[in-house]
């Protein structure tokens, strides 16, 4: 198939470089425009844009998906489809329609659940058995068009963000592969998504990382993960910021019997508050249960366990976290 690609993160690389393999036509790659980065203000090119020129790719970066300037130089190509994976702006009616097989979609999650932003963090935070990929042929909605193929992954018990992204960005480009395989065969057999059983999701913040002790320590914990490696969970120690990379569930009754010689400091637990300090680690007391911390990173410094924090800080039973 002639393919014109529209893509932007890391997660949309592996479908680029899966239908290349497959030995599609790329005639042309869209992916948004570079971007300023970091204090210097270097333009920056996203992961797919440079996926494309390692293999000579023809690159388009439109401000805007809509100009009709931007729509009638894609016309020019004469694609048979488009493929788009995260590209991250909406498309008109022109694009969508304008290729033989039309737009087909890769989205990761399991529609018509969870649409809409961050579908793979959204999956940890909310502590779902299953993920999955969905192709889906594109309409105007929001991930509205009808589902051609699934493949569903179990999550891990300490599966975060980042392992599901990798997870999915690799079934996902397989999946598209068949897809496109099973489109030109004529076999698909698109599906009407179900309406009632739609839920969409929000665009992840970097504030919202920031954790409520107040809340359980197992909401905590999967927050912790789901947000392993952007934007990060976090609180604040003595006015600075410490990010929480990893942490365990314990029930008091399992801290106690696990540590017996802190158990009169478990007991008397409160949100927010460090409950016990042991050799190699820490608790933290929440709403519901204890949240036992195995690594972080000080405002300043790198990503360590526990056991290299504890060495280096005057952590003590009874300080408070937050701001």
């Amino acid at each position: 198939m002639r393919v014109i690609f529209m893509g932007t993160p890391d997660f949309s690389v592996g479908t680029l470089e899966a239908v290349l393999a497959a030995g599609h036509e790329v005639a042309a790659v869209v992916t948004q425009p570079d971007k300023p980065k970091g204090r210097g203000g270097a333009m920056s090119m996203s992961p797919v844009k440079e996926a494309a020129l390692k293999h000579n790719l023809t690159v388009l970066q439109p401000q805007r998906a809509r100009e009709e300037a931007f729509i009638e130089e894609l016309r020019g190509y004469e694609a048979d489809v488009i493929v788009v994976v995260a590209f991250g702006q909406l498309l008109p009616a022109e694009i969508i329609h304008m290729p033989k097989y039309g737009c087909i979609n890769v989205h990761a999650s399991l529609l018509p659940k969870y649409r809409g932003a961050a579908p793979i963090q959204w999956a940890v935070i909310d502590g779902c058995e299953y993920s999955g990929v969905t192709t889906m042929q594109m309409n105007e909605g929001l991930d509205t068009g009808d589902i051609l193929l699934t493949e569903k992954v179990k999550l891990d018990p300490k599966e975060t963000g980042g392992s599901l992204f990798d997870r999915l960005s690799d079934v996902g480009a397989q999946l598209l592969v068949k897809t496109l395989e099973e489109a030109k065969a004529g076999t698909l057999k698109p599906q009407k998504q179900n309406e009632e059983e739609a839920s969409y999701v929000k665009m992840i913040k970097k504030s919202f990382g920031e954790l409520d002790f107040s809340k359980e320590a197992d909401a905590l914990e999967r927050l912790i993960r789901g947000l392993n490696p952007w934007p990060s969970a976090f609180t604040h120690l003595n006015g600075k910021m410490l990010k929480i990379w990893d942490a365990d569930v314990y029930t008091k009754e399992q801290a106690e019997a696990e540590f017996p010689e802190y158990s009169t400091d478990f007991k008397g637990a409160e949100p927010g508050q460090i409950v016990a300090v042991l050799p190699h680690t820490f608790f933290i007391g929440c709403g519901k249960d204890l949240l036992k911390v195995n690594e972080v990173q000080a405002e300043g410094k790198k990503r360590m366990t526990s056991d290299a924090f504890l060495r280096g800080s005057r952590l003590e039973k009874g300080m408070e976290l937050g701001k």
